[in-house]
């Protein structure tokens, strides 16, 4: 299964109770201060968010609808991007387009924040043609992922402004993930990002368990997001400084070479000695496809990650997946590598 395809093969899911993902409060006056982001305006219920597609085109009409549906359902207003619908080739209309219907609802005071309809590929391509002082003077939440992680480390590497890593419009909003969007976005907690883990018949929880490659305690910003995509960005101003920084990846349909020569690449930039912890979500569908005579996604981990001597694991609930973590890239975090979670220590939005 390919990153085109994931998205579309889990569509709207049923709403499914929520367990994991605690949320709680967390005392920032013994936290070191953080590097000043951007920080979005709040989003409240009924205030109208715009819908755009950056990346690939839809190719499914009902898909436009299941995502208006969604936003609907979740107590807000809708305004679709006049090229939401469009396709050149494999991409969701011109260049221009796309980045003129993100600028657009950049530049729309009414419009409060940015849902992406899905990833794909081609997101990257507008990055030259975004409007960066527009973006500071209307600083909005933006969400995505997959081929969304351009925007995310392009805006903020231009801007600072916190932008906001989790799913799709035409992605999976069941209970879990409706949970973190109102409890982050609506009640604007500070999130305390721990696995769900759901007993069954087998006699020891198995799923959504994390391995940790290095025991400790990190403090510091976390950006990151979908390894393909980050080590694209590579030499060009739209990828983040990584120093100090807390590292996220993950990755859909790669082999485990392919993830190997990403990583190789992170750590030959300088990016890896950079930063001060690492969390690695989801590989999905990356196993070899020869068998025993690939390294392993948790070899390779241990081959560039260990040696780092900074707090790290693997398995957290981010990628392509059905239930994933809303992530606000640019944010300041604490994370603690033996238990597996991370935490937001100050608030992401503005005041009032």
């Amino acid at each position: 299964m390919n990153k085109r395809t994931f998205i579309k093969s889990i569509g709207l899911s049923a709403l499914i109770p929520m367990v994991g993902c605690q949320n709680r409060l967390f005392s920032a006056s013994s936290v070191q201060k953080p590097e000043d982001p951007l920080l979005p305006k709040p989003l409240n219920r009924g205030d109208l968010v715009g819908l755009v597609s950056p990346s690939a085109a839809t190719n499914e009409e009902i898909l436009f609808q299941f995502a208006e549906e969604t936003l609907l359902a979740l107590g807000l207003k809708v305004l679709k991007g006049q090229h939401l619908e469009g396709r050149r080739g494999h991409l969701a209309g011109t260049d221009e387009e796309r980045a003129a219907d993100l600028n657009h609802m950049f530049a729309t005071p009414e419009v409060k924040a940015i849902i992406c309809i899905r990833g794909g590929s081609g997101a990257a391509r507008i990055l030259p043609l975004l409007d960066y002082e527009s973006i500071k003077s209307n600083p909005k939440p933006i969400l995505g992922y997959s081929d969304i992680t351009a925007l995310h480390n392009g805006i903020y590497a231009q801007t600072k402004l916190i932008t906001f890593h989790g799913p799709n419009g035409t992605g999976s909003w069941n209970s879990f993930n409706v949970g973190q969007f109102e409890n982050l976005f609506f009640n604007q907690q500070l999130m305390r990002y721990e696995n769900e883990q759901i007993p069954n018949d087998d006699l020891i929880i198995k799923k959504n368990r994390i391995q940790t490659i290095r025991p400790g305690i990190a403090e510091g910003t976390i950006v990151g997001g979908n390894l393909t995509v980050l080590t694209a960005l590579a030499g060009s101003p739209y990828l983040p400084d990584f120093t100090n920084k807390i590292l996220f990846l993950e990755d859909v349909g790669e082999e485990p070479y392919r993830i190997d020569r990403m990583m190789s690449t992170l750590k030959l930039m300088g990016a890896l000695d950079k930063i001060k912890g690492f969390i690695f979500g989801q590989c999905s569908d990356c196993t070899p496809s020869n068998g025993y005579g690939s390294l392993t996604v948790w070899q390779i981990l241990q081959d560039y990650i260990k040696p780092l001597e900074i707090p790290a694991y693997y398995g957290a609930m981010i990628g392509h997946i059905s239930k994933q973590f809303i992530i606000p890239i640019g944010a300041h975090i604490k994370m603690d590598a033996d238990k597996g979670v991370f935490e937001m220590t100050h608030s992401v939005f503005q005041k009032g």
